[in-house]
């Protein structure tokens, strides 16, 4: 719930972002280190999208603690792996949808009460406040414990489904990250002179890859 109200309400710390929110999910369950690497794989995902404008951005923080919790609690094989991202992926899409609902539901908050904020009533401002942040609160604990049940199946049900090599599912979590990290940073750096700079990078990246592998 504390990591749903860092998205909106309160205090935007940037601890949603799935980076910090998995390495938090995997804390909670004493093993941090499982949860950080989830949350890596997750955040080259949320780079991808760019919080500007009207656009409806997912909500990634509920859902990469969840993911964070699963794998740090139950270690899974690639494709048990494979199952708690594309929970976490879904969760992000349907946390987007609600916190859109929730702002309406904001908004139509301050509607019913415009004559008593126009008139200067200090309750029903507090009133507003209070709503939209109990809103909130609930949605992040839903969310999150959704995603913790999601999660929970879709790890147990792959591990032991799958029925193709784990490497497999190995190249599909590294070509999906990787593929859609890669076009984020198209997104930012792929323009003028800082392509040069991307290309240089992702050069001598991949040389120092190779060489360490």
């Amino acid at each position: 719930m504390l990591v749903g109200l860092d998205v909106v309400s309160v205090p935007q710390l940037m601890f949603s972002r799935p980076l910090v929110a998995g390495m938090l999910g995997g804390a909670v369950v004493g093993r941090p280190l499982p949860g950080l690497a989830v949350g890596a794989l997750l955040e080259l995902f949320a780079m991808e999208t760019l919080p500007v404008g009207a656009a409806r951005a997912p909500d990634w923080g509920p859902g990469a603690v969840a993911a964070g919790a699963v794998a740090a609690a139950a270690p899974a094989n690639p494709a048990g792996l494979l199952g708690v991202v594309l929970a976490a992926l879904a969760s992000a899409w349907v946390g987007g949808w609600l916190t859109h609902g929730m702002r309406r539901a904001n908004a139509g908050s301050v509607k019913a009460r415009t004559a008593a904020l126009e008139a200067g009533d200090v309750s029903a401002l507090q009133r507003i406040l209070t709503l939209g942040l109990a809103r909130d609160v609930l949605r992040g604990g839903v969310l999150t414990a959704a995603t913790l049940v999601l999660a929970d199946v879709a790890a147990v049900g792959l591990s032991r489904g799958w029925s193709v090599a784990p490497l497999v599912a190995r190249m599909a979590l590294a070509a999906s990250s990787i593929g859609v990290g890669l076009w984020s940073a198209w997104q930012l750096f792929g323009h003028g002179p800082s392509a040069r700079w991307l290309a240089a990078g992702l050069g001598v990246g991949t040389l120092a890859a190779v060489v360490w592998a």
